[in-house]
């Protein structure tokens, strides 16, 4: 697991080492443990890396001796490497060590850009080929579980890296928030396509190669999924997940487990303590994070029921309120887009709470609620009417407001914009009805999959946290659990009923029986009054910054203010935490040249 970045051009000169420098300052809390960049004319690759697999071998970039002119740089985690270097072995090749990134030169110099369909795992990979035409072959995996952020400046140069806030440090990237970024936010919480927030600097679709010359426009083609093992299939799901888990739980680095106290987490959890058993390796740890005093909706009770029943090291990690404030600008820097999600606060503490513990590697639940529904967008899209308003129904249940909330609050001029430009809500609806065969279930899941999954829950564990230097682990993001996802789909089985089933005799009845709750922040109770947040939300709210922007009018942004703080609600404090999120990244943006740190 690490951090990389590179670029590529036409002009002969060799990449500034400050620039370069700068670049890797910008995401080094992702990759702690080496830092290295080679240049060369109109090239540099470099990569930050967090030591997981081999931690004593596996320097990047990679570079074989019998493969001069190949050089590879890998953010994330190959499962099946141990196959592949033994069938590149077999070929005639030869590594220096047991890394798994360490045998992408010689993967791409048998497959060339094909090479990425071989890949089993969670990946962000870069390679840059000198052989003869410099070419540059950059490849995510099918769920797009490492991001990968892109610019091409106007004279052709093409700029890389796993986090904006590392793009933005080259001297060539220049952009600006993009006008619709505010309602993007308040429709789907955050940015869900190939294109950021931010103008020109794009994201590499999951499961896409892209193939950049230097000067020319790259290539980009989504590759094919890989049809799903016959063993896996015949599988049933808590077959397939347990096979998954254990696969994941092994590591070089410490593991633990993360619980919420829902059924997605816990079910990780119990395969992680059984495997854990069978092995006679000592009881796995896991943390919850659980916010000081008395609020409505807390886990924690259940989060201990689930440790007590798989007899686990149980760790519950205290966050002070107070420090909610400051924790929200330090995930708006990471996350480098605006995100709506009071769920990313919360990640965040805990991922700083596994590190500072001793883990390296969290195994999370993450994906159970995108992949396996049960959420109430996926009940708004097949209980609406017939006719073309399901889409509408399901993209109101996916945002932080309503659509009649968010035009009640946008200037005339901002409506009239979006009326030209097409808001993100008429975006989704469009790509939810052109589902073939008119199928709302597979339409939900296919949307959800392809966009919402790793727009939301993936970067947030991602860039989170990397935050932290901490790699997440996602059972439920595994390829053979996503397919079954999607089997299940178009079935009249609810899929959280099949979790339920997976779960029996593992976890608390309560637990394993129980309906989908989001697992995020009492949002309402903490933008109300005498909650921590609330001051800092009418700060960044304040009238003379809106009338700034022109995009929503101040009084009826105060007027929603009032009637959180009269009658809170889920509705209305969620809206204003997009507003006030939105309001901050811009800010932050702004200041995206001071380069981040723990203590910011």
């Amino acid at each position: 697991m690490c951090r990389i970045f590179g670029s590529l051009s036409a002009a002969p000169a060799h990449p500034d080492l400050a620039e370069l420098a700068a670049v890797s300052a910008r995401q080094r809390h992702g990759g702690p443990d080496e830092h290295r960049v080679l240049r060369g004319p109109g090239w540099a690759l470099g990569c930050d890396r967090l030591a997981v697999t081999d931690p004593r071998g596996g320097s990047q970039p990679y570079r074989l001796a019998h493969l001069p002119g190949i050089t590879a740089v890998l953010n994330g985690q190959i499962y099946n490497h141990t196959a592949l270097r033994r069938a590149l072995t077999a070929r005639g090749h030869r590594f220096p060590d047991l890394c798994d990134g360490t045998l992408l030169p010689a993967l791409y110099a048998e497959y060339g850009p094909d090479f990425a369909e071989r890949l089993d795992g969670m990946f962000a990979v870069a390679v840059l080929d000198l052989r003869a035409a410099p070419r540059l072959v950059l490849a995510v995996d099918p769920l797009g579980t490492k991001p990968l952020h892109h610019h091409r400046s106007a004279d052709g140069t093409f700029r890389f890296a796993s986090e904006i806030p590392a793009l933005l440090a080259f001297d060539g990237v220049r952009t600006a928030p993009r006008e619709d970024s505010l309602d993007t936010v308040l429709c789907l919480r955050t940015p869900v396509s190939a294109r950021t927030a931010l103008e020109g600097i794009g994201l590499l679709p999951p499961g896409a190669t892209a193939l950049v010359r230097p000067g020319r426009t790259p290539v980009v083609r989504r590759r094919l999924p890989q049809p799903q093992d016959p063993v896996e299939a015949g599988e049933d799901t808590r077959d397939l997940l347990r096979r998954e888990v254990r696969r994941l739980a092994r590591a070089d680095v410490p593991v633990c487990a993360l619980t919420s106290g829902g059924l997605a987490s816990g079910l990780v959890t119990a395969l992680a303590a059984e495997y854990a058993r069978e092995t006679g390796a000592p009881a796995p740890h896991t943390f919850h994070l659980a916010l000081r005093g008395r609020w409505p909706g807390a886990e924690d009770a259940r989060a201990r029921q689930v440790a007590r029943r798989t007899r686990t090291v149980h760790h519950e990690v205290a966050l002070d309120p107070a420090e909610l404030p400051s924790l929200l600008t330090r995930t708006t820097r990471h996350l480098g887009q605006p995100d709506a999600d009071p769920a990313a606060l919360a990640s965040y503490a805990l991922f700083r709470a596994v590190r500072q513990a001793g883990y390296t590697v969290a195994l999370t639940g993450e994906g159970a609620d995108r992949l396996f529904g049960g959420a109430a967008r996926l009940h708004a899209a097949s209980s609406a009417p017939s006719g073309p308003d399901w889409a509408a129904s399901y993209t109101d249940a996916l945002g932080a407001a309503p659509r009649m909330l968010r035009e009640w609050l946008y200037t005339p001029a901002y409506r009239a914009f979006l009326a030209d430009e097409g808001s993100a809500a008429d975006r989704v609806e469009r790509e939810l009805r052109s589902c073939p065969g008119g199928d709302r279930r597979a339409a939900v899941t296919a949307f959800d999959t392809r966009w919402l999954l790793p727009a939301g829950p993936l970067r947030r564990a991602d860039h989170l946290g990397m935050a932290w230097s901490v790699e997440a682990r996602m059972p439920f993001c595994r390829p053979a659990v996503a397919a079954r996802a999607r089997a299940l789909a178009p079935t009249a089985t609810p899929d959280r009923r099949v979790l339920s089933g997976a779960a029996r005799e593992l976890l608390p009845q309560a637990v394993a029986q129980r309906s989908h709750r989001p697992s995020a922040l009492p949002v309402a109770a903490l933008i109300a009054p005498g909650g921590p947040l609330l001051d800092p939300v009418r700060e960044l709210l304040a009238p003379e910054r809106l009338l700034r922007a022109g995009q929503v009018r101040p009084e009826r942004v105060r007027a929603l203010l009032a009637r959180q703080c009269e009658r809170p609600s889920d509705r209305d404090a969620l809206a204003l935490w997009a507003l006030a999120a939105h309001e901050l990244w811009t800010e932050v943006v702004r200041g995206m040249r001071v380069p981040l740190d723990h203590a910011a």
